[in-house]
């Protein structure tokens, strides 16, 4: 999913001169940086599924071995896993950003680890494997939140005519590295060697950190203060929680390890039961915050149906990773037009439809609204989950002609990724902005954080119904995620006339 977060800076000086598209060349350097990180990002992402499945029960007769033999039901649940705590783990990294490194060095932190983690997954092994992957989920959390605040340091201002220009290329940045991800690392992971290709993305995650390092000098120095620094009596207190917290997850594992009980259930259980619970606790306090005036309660109680349809539509579209992706690779014919193709570029698709879609969809907003026929905010989001939930709906007609043996056209697959890319841009940057709109004063550089948490959310819920047994990639299972999310989106849509009212002057 190619996205970012912004943090208003307050009152940030001007940049550096105009050397970037008409922007301060700070911008040129974060643009790499975030490209260079996206690239090693997506091309991971590409072959995660695929290496997982590989020499297992559901893993296509054509595809090379060295993989880890898992389940379907087992993989979907680790990918979903691993992307709701990339998601979940920006909240704490924006915390660090604020509060004890911030956000340069923060960034070249989450740099060095992201790396690590992808030199970890090129060496075999099963430990190698979730260690890389934890890495890079934890470098990940660490620079998501904050290369974004820095985009945000080069303008003066919330005010400034040229920060949207700004977050625009921004954005394009992260579509080119995650467009020609899959073809270079999942081309040569897929096709030659699987750890090569991890070791490609930790290539590509070093020369994004060159790029950052080597730029600097261009960065607005608010980029290197700490907004709010922990006092030393907070940071002994973090640290001695931290610290408990540790020890005690340390003697827990260990005795289960030691008694002969651990499964890869009690790593998994746990950190799904976490996104689902995280996400409730911030917005329930949120809401309960007795700080909040009357109309941001309101706005609060309005923001949570968003919230719970952002769940479910990312709960369906990040399978497009996971379970539509492990049908791409064992059910559809390995060729279009007589060219072959390896299966992992199927996920540079999302990219390139963005790409050529987003420009459509800003023109055709502006358009509609110079007519007054703009649709709400509330009508985008109900569109957006009614065509995630047809998305699936198409992707049911591949599944019944393939459950013979045969293989489906690649082209159904294209398909389904330009519906769920065409979903995403109803919901995706809409979901951005009115979280910035709705979000309550005290909590308005915390808000992004929450909006991420929906991801987080959506996929935990795929992570459990993936632990509990259930078959995702199944015609029964593939119907009724189908069937609930457009109920969702009709619901989400008769109801858009008290959501909005519960938005207030938001519209």
């Amino acid at each position: 999913m190619a996205s970012s977060l912004t943090k208003d800076s307050p009152s940030a000086p001007a940049g550096p001169e105009k050397t970037f598209f008409g922007h301060p060349g700070g911008l040129a350097t974060l643009f790499m940086t975030e490209m260079w990180e996206r690239f090693s990002f997506y091309g991971m992402r590409a072959l995660l599924t695929i290496y997982l499945i590989s020499g297992g029960p559901d893993a296509s007769k054509g595809l090379q071995g060295g993989g880890l033999g898992m389940d379907l039901a087992t993989t979907t649940a680790i990918y979903s896993i691993y992307l709701s705590m990339v998601y979940l783990l920006a909240m704490p990294g924006g915390w660090l950003g604020d509060r004890v490194w911030g956000p340069r060095k923060t960034v070249t932190i989450g740099a060095g680890t992201i790396m690590a983690g992808h030199l970890t997954l090129a060496v075999p092994g099963t430990g190698s494997f979730f260690a890389g992957l934890g890495l890079v989920a934890l470098g990940s959390g660490l620079l998501k939140a904050n290369i974004s605040t820095m985009v945000g340091h080069l303008y003066d201002g919330p005010n400034d005519p040229r920060r949207d220009g700004g977050f625009t290329i921004f954005y394009m940045g992260i579509n080119i590295g995650a467009f020609f991800a899959p073809l270079i690392i999942g081309t040569v992971g897929e096709t030659y060697n699987w750890h090569l290709g991890f070791a490609l993305a930790a290539v590509g995650m070093g020369i994004g950190l060159i790029c950052f390092l080597a730029g600097t000098k261009n960065l607005n120095p608010e980029s290197s203060r700490v907004p709010t620094p922990l006092d030393r009596e907070e940071r002994n207190s973090w640290l001695r929680k931290g610290i408990t917290w540790l020890v005690v997850a340390i003697v827990f594992y260990a005795i289960v390890v030691l008694s002969g009980h651990f499964t890869l259930n009690w790593a998994m259980v746990p950190l799904t039961l976490a996104g689902l619970i995280i996400p409730a606790g911030v917005l329930i306090r949120i809401k309960r915050d007795k700080e909040l005036s009357a109309a941001e309660q309101t706005k609060m109680s309005g923001y949570i149906w968003f919230f719970v349809a952002a769940a479910a539509f990312w709960m369906i579209y990040d399978q497009g990773g996971s379970t539509v992706q492990a049908f791409g690779t064992t059910k559809a014919a390995g060729e279009v037009f007589g060219l072959g193709f390896p299966s992992s570029w199927y996920q540079s698709l999302n990219p390139v439809f963005i790409m050529a879609l987003a420009p459509v969809a800003a023109w055709l907003w502006l358009w509609l609204n110079r007519r007054g026929q703009e649709p709400s905010t509330v009508v985008k989001f109900a569109a957006g989950l009614v065509l995630i939930g047809v998305s699936f709906f198409f992707f049911l007609i591949p599944l019944v002609m393939s459950a013979g043996g045969t293989l489906v056209s690649p082209m159904w697959l294209v398909g389904i990724y330009l519906l769920q890319t065409i979903g995403e841009l109803c919901v995706s940057p809409v979901g951005l902005s009115v979280t910035t709109k709705m979000a309550p004063v005290k909590y308005a550089s915390q808000m992004m954080g929450v909006w991420f948490l929906a991801v987080t959310a959506g996929d935990s819920i795929t992570g459990l119904l993936s632990i509990g047994g259930v078959d995702l990639s199944g015609t029964g299972a593939v119907a009724v995620e189908a069937v609930l999310a457009t109920l969702v989106g009709f619901a989400v849509f008769m109801y858009r006339r008290k959501v909005s009212a519960l938005m207030g002057n938001i519209h």
